[in-house]
């Protein structure tokens, strides 16, 4: 049961009015809002249209939900919504729209939750509470400069090159070395290694997370990862191979704004298909890890690799590894390959089959089981280029930022969201 109300929080406002437009959704909703201590009389019957016509005459709410299943241009319609909403506003939109990118647009624009129907009573209860949070956490982040947060990619050109085993150690030299608060995130629903490399179950996390990404939040995430050490968690899965992947990839984009919330550092061990599949997962990434070998094929997949992210996230910086490299000539020259993929190379991690049957054995990450080796000298440098890169990048887009023009996060309280969040990890 969720304690009342407390009106002081929110001055002489309404702690709550909701505008939705269907009798299912009103039948849902009342007996949440009388378990919350609200009036049930402030559920009204009507959608968006509805709540700026009332809202244009009346106070707004401490905390207002409104329906966007009439709305033929919700995002134009939320604009419009701004414009007699009184600052501090807490907005939680339903809809009936499955679309990532809306989710993502209207959470741009200053939208509290986006839930999608039908609704049921945890749901609704969750994103309440979750609401209230807003009123009760600290302030004190709103003037704070935002925390750092850089996110790297570890792509593979062809299956065994050694993906997971750079992303792992990446991972671990980020949290381990320079103490950072690192997330690992497996995107190999069904595959993944990285739970199984550090030693560690998976859990279901992962798998909950794409089964039900209205309940992702900061909460989700500390339950869901598994702790690899003090800095370093880990997001994955070992899904059934006869149940497929069936999502939209809006869990995915989720995760990763908590990722960016509740951690300095996220590293993506990407499939290709992911890629493919849900290019969005690119939209916050800052450095791309290309792991290749030194044949023909890897050559051919790192050109077409190289060539989706200038056409697609022209804004990622790609490095090229090549990783297990003989001692001796292998399929092809580090000359030839750099000529047929227009790239230098920018990391040659030399093979040591010793030293990674050894990671293999102690069950630990290929640099943790292995200090001393040449490959973990090489993998050291590259986290701290990548580090460094991503640096450099904020520094520039922060010397080049205009100054923002009002909006409707002036109108709604954004900020407040993500103190809200930080809380959340705090605790």
């Amino acid at each position: 049961m969720n304690a009342p109300w407390k009106p002081g929080m929110s001055g002489n406002r309404d702690p709550f009015a909701a505008y939705v437009c269907d009798d299912t959704t009103l039948d849902q909703l009342r007996p949440v809002i009388i378990e919350m201590g609200w009036p049930p009389e402030k559920c009204n019957k009507g959608g968006l249209r509805n709540a700026v016509q009332s809202l244009s005459i009346s106070a707004s709410p401490a905390i207002l939900m409104v329906d966007l299943s009439e709305s033929g241009d919700p995002l134009n319609d939320i604009n419009a919504l701004a414009e007699v909403c009184e600052p501090g506003t807490v907005v939680i939109a339903v809809g009936q729209v499955n679309d990532v990118r809306l989710y993502r647009d209207l959470l741009a624009s200053g939208i509290h939750d986006y839930l999608l129907k039908p609704l049921t009573a945890a749901q609704l209860r969750d994103a309440l509470t979750q609401a209230q949070l807003v009123f009760t956490s600290p302030k004190s982040a709103d003037g704070a400069t935002p925390k750092r947060h850089i996110s790297t990619a570890v792509i593979g050109t062809r299956g065994g090159v050694g993906a997971s085993t750079i992303a792992t150690s990446l991972a671990w030299l980020f949290s381990a070395d320079h103490k950072m608060p690192t997330a690992l995130f497996d995107l190999d629903v069904h595959f993944g290694t990285g739970a199984l490399t550090l030693d560690l179950e998976p859990g279901r996390g992962l798998t909950d997370a794409i089964d039900n990404p209205s309940r992702i939040d900061g909460l989700f995430i500390e339950r869901a990862m598994i702790r690899a050490n003090d800095n370093l968690a880990i997001l994955s899965a070992e899904a059934p191979i006869n149940a497929p992947l069936m999502t939209d990839g809006s869990a995915f984009i989720q995760l990763e704004e908590e990722f960016r919330q509740a951690f300095e550092m996220t590293v993506v061990d990407l499939p290709r298909n992911m890629l493919i599949n849900f290019p969005h997962l690119m939209a916050d990434i800052n450095v791309a890890v290309i792991a290749a070998e030194l044949t023909l094929a890897s050559a051919r997949d790192a050109i077409r690799i190289l060539a989706w992210l200038k056409a697609n996230a022209s804004h990622v910086r790609p490095l090229i590894v090549a990783n297990r490299v003989p001692p001796g000539p292998g399929e092809i020259s580090k000359a030839d390959f750099e000529a047929s993929i227009e790239h230098k190379i920018d990391y040659l991690i030399p093979f040591d089959q010793k030293a990674a049957a050894n990671a293999a054995k102690l069950g630990h990450t290929f640099v943790d089981a292995n200090p001393s080796s040449k490959a973990t000298a090489v993998m050291r440098h590259l986290a701290q280029t990548i580090i460094g890169t991503a640096e450099e990048a904020e520094g520039k887009q922060d010397a080049a930022a205009p100054k923002a023009k009002g909006s409707l996060l002036g109108k709604l309280d954004l900020k407040s969201l993500v103190a809200k969040k930080d809380k959340a990890h705090a605790e």
